[in-house]
């Protein structure tokens, strides 16, 4: 590598924000490293006015830095890191080629494979609706039908993609049903891609997915003390049967424990709550979200004097070997029926739910965003998903074994992905007449989504836009910086193999060795 680019800027003497305990050092080691390289030279502008000066050769290489920057991680741990310029040149290179756990880094190639064709998944969008089918002696069931949207609403205050507005023109048509069925045959039923841990399965960042959701597939939960000695008070809508086995002790700490075995619905609530402490908030995952959605309409149905006389059920279409491109052999995928409806709501806006996918890191939104791009040659299934992403390296003209994805989001432990080729996809994307959109997707350091309270006060808030990614033991950063010569920079840092209780160190080694990568380029 040549020599490192040096520009001027002004020094500063505010707080490394957003940084504590063993993160602080590393960082503020890393910028007394760098930090006199900016006051080497004039600034850019200078530069280009003056007449051409060598530059020396910094004392210190980058290499060199940022292999005693990452030597303070805690020992064992694996990093993998790759930087590219626009163009795809390589300026800095760890373990390049060797796979890691990319986390959440899997939803930079689920909405880049979104974004290289937003118009035709656009056009495909259509909305959740609800329709009527008539039974036996006159009744009727209620059908809510999902298509694959990702935004529906139950809530009180809902403005968009509201499931009232479903629930008005139900009541408006009869004011007597039986059964209400919430339909999720848009996609064949495949609720966890393959590697989830059954663990994570309770909760909202393992919540099912389906054609058919609401409310994020997510159920508040919330306890508060109540007299020492007595179980605390936990709220809910009744969705799921709880059994409180919390006690009530003094001071302000909770020992909160939650448990729900997958497919069942009994949420045990155990261990101790301070008769001090405010109310403890919880959002858990679903295990059937068609007929959690149907349920939300039920409650919707009765406020409006709608007598529901049957059951709650749900509908899913069973994964056949046809939903498989390979199976296929090029024949087009079977397609569902499409049925009238007697109210159908607006598609989503796609462009903006990638942009909460990034910057919330939204692990159902991710998952559904995938299916969609599936469905656009095929059935909507994981196989088909993960046929999307390889065209989404077809189109890069980037190789095919750099990568293992299972799922969308990244929740999976089967996902592997090496620095190398994410790199120069993301520098790839940077060149596309829709790079910029997709890169405003991102969370920004020290500014906004998972980032907000990284980077704050160190030479990259505002200049590092970046998806995070965060499992057990691996940690995750890919995206885009503005060196300190002004240049955009794609990167793509990987760390795994942490070992435990040594995430917030890892990871301020790989902020760290960042800031110093800006900074001596």
């Amino acid at each position: 590598m040549g020599p490192a680019r040096l520009t001027a800027v002004k020094a500063t003497s505010r707080p490394v924000l957003g940084y504590s305990g063993t993160m602080r050092p590393i960082l503020v080691n890393a910028l007394a490293l760098f930090l006199p390289l900016f006051h080497a030279t004039a600034t850019l502008a200078q530069q280009a006015e003056a007449p051409a000066q060598s530059v020396a050769e910094p004392t210190r290489s980058i290499e060199k830095t940022v292999a005693e920057i990452l030597s303070a991680a805690p020992e064992g741990t694996r990093f993998g890191i790759v930087v590219q310029n626009r163009e795809g040149d390589e300026i800095l290179t760890i373990a390049a080629d060797e796979r890691f756990i990319p986390a959440s880094n899997t939803k930079i190639y689920t909405t880049l494979a979104a974004y290289r064709q937003l118009a035709a998944l656009q056009e495909a969008a259509e909305g959740t609706g609800v329709r009527i089918e008539p039974v036996s002696d006159g009744a009727v069931d209620v059908v809510l039908e999902g298509r694959g949207e990702a935004t529906l609403s139950s809530a009180r205050d809902c403005r968009t993609q509201c499931l009232a507005t479903l629930a008005d023109a139900v009541a408006a048509r009869t004011r007597r049903v039986r059964n209400v069925v919430g339909d999720a045959s848009w996609y064949p039923d495949e609720r966890w891609s393959a590697g989830m841990s059954w663990n994570n399965i309770p909760f909202r960042y393992g919540t099912a997915t389906g054609a058919l959701v609401v409310d994020d597939n997510e159920i508040a939960v919330s306890v508060a003390p109540g007299r020492i000695g007595q179980r605390g008070t936990i709220e809910s809508d009744g969705y799921y049967r709880i059994e409180n086995l919390t006690r009530t002790v003094a001071g302000g700490e909770n020992t909160l424990d939650l448990r729900r075995l997958p497919g069942s619905d009994t949420l045990v609530v155990d261990g101790t709550i301070g008769a001090d402490a405010d109310p403890a908030a919880f959002r858990l995952g679903v295990d059937d979200p068609a007929h959690r959605a149907a349920w939300r309409l039920v409650r919707l149905l009765e406020e409006r004097g709608v007598r529901v006389a049957g059951v709650v059920t749900s509908r899913y279409r069973p994964l056949l070997p046809s939903d498989d491109p390979a199976n296929r052999k090029g024949a087009p995928a079977a397609r569902m029926p499409i049925e009238d409806m007697l109210a159908q709501l607006p598609p989503e806006p796609i462009a903006a739910d990638i942009v909460t996918i990034n910057k919330e890191s939204q692990n159902l939104h991710a998952e559904l965003m995938l299916r969609r791009a599936g469905k656009l040659t095929g059935s909507g299934s994981v196989a088909d998903a993960q046929r999307a992403l390889e065209d989404l390296l077809d189109a890069a003209g980037l190789p095919r074994d750099g990568f293992v994805l299972a799922d969308g989001s990244g929740m999976s432990s089967y996902n592997r992905l090496n620095p190398r080729i994410t790199a120069k996809l993301l520098a790839w994307a940077a060149r596309q007449e829709w790079g910029d959109a997709w890169r405003a997707s991102l969370p920004v350091g020290g500014v906004d989504g998972t980032l907000a309270r990284r980077f704050a006060g160190t030479p990259l808030e505002g200049r590092i836009f970046a998806k995070t990614g965060s499992l057990n033991a691996s940690r995750a950063l890919s995206g885009y910086l503005v060196a300190a010569s002004g240049e955009d920079l794609a990167f793509s840092a990987f760390a795994n193999d942490i070992p435990p209780g040594g995430e917030a160190a890892a990871l301020a080694a790989l902020h760290a060795a960042l800031v110093a990568i800006a900074a001596g380029n």
